[in-house]
């Protein structure tokens, strides 16, 4: 990004100069990098937008608009993230459609029956999480996409917190479309991804309009260019671009099996140490939660244990974590969430024990 800065910086796609050419070059190479990274069968199926949230909005505004109903029915699981919750509101509200939603079990996982039940005639499109993020359950998608798909629904995964673990393949998950943020595979922030499969961008209307996605603007009518640029409306943020395609470089040279394994190791000494503490309550204990877990300190609030972290240098999430259906589902307001990376040791977990034992002296 500061190379792009320094020495390349120039809008692409229209400029007829040197520099224009090597951005518009860069560009590109990231979204081959993109596409490669998930198992897409064309860089044209890859759109750069700011982020899960907006690659979501741009899913259910443009694909809803075209083809929801009065009637037509969208299922989504407890466990969203709200960015995976509102835009369908939205949509469902404006097209007269119903939002359903697919159980989360006590132990934190999606309750595969009850989506059965969900399923109907009615329904056009399934938009679920690959990983909780409050929870860490890593969910099994195959069966629900497969199920879903085979009587005619649409399907989308938020692939926000499994990004970094998971070598992503829209051929083997059989999605229709996927996102994710940049920031979540160690990128820069306000830059995102959507695989969307090329036939079904291509009956989609554009999301904005502007400079770059259109064919030809006349007084009466404009056209609009073929999908990806068609949803990529006027200067885009090229430094986040190609920032992403170099962290994604940097991902795909880990061996998704030692993250996973590195990762979970981690989990595995924080849950068995914290359960000596007595006031220990995990939320969701999901066989398959993966870097990411949700607890309590019981009689303590969430808030005053995150602060009392943050004095000691150890940086948790409090709160509800964007997951408010979820948080409702358990009977609760919020949480802490401990998350750990590539970067974190088992010195890290020590670190964390001994502040939340400390919490927990200061705040009885």
């Amino acid at each position: 990004m500061t190379e792009f800065y320094a020495r390349e910086t120039a809008n692409v796609h229209r400029g007829a100069h040197y520099l224009s050419d090597r951005a518009t070059v860069k560009f590109e190479e990231a979204r081959k990098t993109v596409a490669q990274f998930v198992g897409a069968n064309s860089p044209q199926e890859i759109i750069f937008t700011k982020g899960t949230t907006d690659s979501i909005n741009l899913v259910a505004s443009s694909w809803g608009r075209r083809f929801l109903n009065s009637g037509d029915e969208i299922i989504l699981s407890e466990m969203e993230h709200h960015s995976n919750i509102v835009p369908w509101q939205m949509i469902a509200e404006e097209r007269g459609c119903k939002v359903r939603f697919i159980r989360v079990t006590p132990e934190g996982e999606l309750d595969f029956d009850h989506f059965l039940t969900l399923l109907n005639k009615n329904t056009k499109m399934l938009a679920i999480t690959h990983c909780s993020n409050t929870l860490g359950t890593l969910n099994d998608l195959a069966r629900f996409l497969r199920e879903a798909q085979r009587v005619g629904v649409k399907t989308l995964v938020d692939a926000a917190q499994s990004v970094t673990f998971c070598r992503l393949d829209v051929q083997s998950l059989g999605c229709d479309f996927l996102v994710f943020s940049g920031h979540k595979i160690y990128g820069p922030y306000g830059v995102g991804v959507l695989f969307g499969r090329q036939e079904l961008l291509a009956e989609m209307p554009p999301y904005q309009g502007g400079g770059a996605m259109i064919a030809q603007v006349t007084q009466e009518k404009t056209t609009y260019l073929a999908p990806p640029q068609r949803f990529e409306a006027g200067t885009p943020n090229i430094s986040g671009v190609i920032g992403l395609g170099a962290a994604i470089k940097f991902t795909m040279g880990l061996d998704p099996k030692s993250v996973t394994a590195h990762e979970q190791g981690l989990l595995s000494r924080a849950v068995r140490e914290l359960s000596n503490f007595e006031r220990f309550q995990p939320v969701g204990i999901s066989k398959s939660r993966v870097n990411i877990f949700s607890f309590l300190l019981k009689g303590l609030h969430p808030a005053d244990v995150g602060q009392i972290l943050d004095q000691q240098g150890v940086a948790v999430r409090i709160g509800h974590h964007c997951t408010q259906p979820l948080m409702r589902a358990y009977g609760l307001t919020g949480t802490v969430r401990a998350s750990f990376g590539v970067y974190n040791n088992e010195e890290d977990v020590d670190i964390f024990v001994r502040a939340l034992k400390k919490a927990q002296e200061l705040l009885a």
